[in-house]
C-alpha cells in the first residue's frame, strides 16, 4: 500500500514574507492529515525560508501520521532528528548554498558518509531513505550505506509528464524494480502533484510513499 505525504514546505513562504502566521503550517498539517494525507513532510532549511525551527518542534507534537524530515545531513539536522525522532528522515545533497534539491546523491563517492550518517539515525529509531537519481549504478552502493529506503528524484518525469510521460516513466519503473529486487524501500519525490501522481502510482508498482508537493497559496 503507497502512502501519501504531503509535502507543506511551500506554505511557510507566505508566513515568512508577511510574518505572523497566516497561512497556520501546523493547521494546514492536520487539515492534510484530516482530508487523508498519511503523513506530512517538510524540509527544514538553515535560512528558514520554508518552514522554521519553530515549525518542525511544534509539528513533533501535532502529526498523527507518519512525520518525514528531509535536509542536509549536517549539524542542525542531526540535532533536528534526535529531538523529534520522526517516522522518517530523508536524506537530500543539497548544502546551504542550494536553492532547492536538484539532483541525487552520488553514492558511490559518499558511501563511507552516508553509512556513518545512516547509523546515527538508526540509534534514534528513525527510519532512513536517500535522495538519489533514477541511475543504476547508485542502487547497490545505495544498499551498502544501510539505508531502509531510497526515494528517486522525479523532476524529470514531472518535467516531461505533459510530452513524454511513458518513457520517463518506463526509467522510474526499471529503477523501482531494481531497488526492489536490492530490498530497499522505494519511495518518491520531487514536483509530484495532483496532475501527474495518479499516472506514475498506476503504471509503477514499487511505491511504498509519496512526500506530494504541496500547492502554493
Amino acid at each position: 500500500m503507497t502512502k501519501l505525504s504531503v509535502n507543506i514546505n511551500k506554505v511557510g513562504n507566505p508566513s515568512n514574507a508577511r510574518g505572523g502566521n497566516n497561512p497556520d503550517v501546523i493547521q494546514v498539517a492536520l487539515d492534510a492529515e484530516k482530508f487523508g494525507a498519511e503523513g506530512i513532510t517538510v524540509h527544514p532549511r538553515p535560512d528558514e525560508r520554508h518552514i522554521r525551527y519553530d515549525d518542525v518542534m511544534q509539528l513533533k507534537d501535532a502529526v498523527t501520521t507518519e512525520f518525514n524530515i528531509e535536509g542536509y545531513p549536517d549539524k542542525r539536522y542531526m540535532e533536528i532528528i534526535r529531538l523529534v525522532k520522526p517516522a522518517q528522515a530523508t536524506l537530500v545533497p543539497d548544502p546551504p548554498e542550494v536553492l532547492t534539491s536538484n539532483t541525487g546523491w552520488d553514492t558511490i563517492s559518499h558511501q563511507e558518509m552516508l553509512k556513518d550518517i545512516i547509523a546515527e539515525l538508526h540509534e534514534y529509531d528513525t527510519r532512513t531513505s536517500i535522495f538519489i537519481n533514477p541511475v543504476a549504478k547508485y542502487f547497490e552502493p545505495a544498499k551498502l550505506t544501510g539505508t531502509d529506503r531510497v526515494e528517486l528524484y522525479t523532476e524529470p518525469y514531472a518535467s516531461n509528464y505533459r510530452t513524454n510521460k511513458q518513457n520517463c516513466c518506463e526509467t522510474l519503473c526499471g529503477s523501482g524494480r531494481n531497488c526492489t529486487e536490492l530490498g530497499l524501500g522505494l519511495n518518491a519525490g520531487h514536483d509530484l502533484d495532483l496532475n501527474n501522481l495518479r499516472f506514475l502510482k498506476e503504471h509503477i508498482p514499487y511505491w511504498m510513499k509519496f512526500p506530494l508537493a504541496c500547492p502554493d497559496l
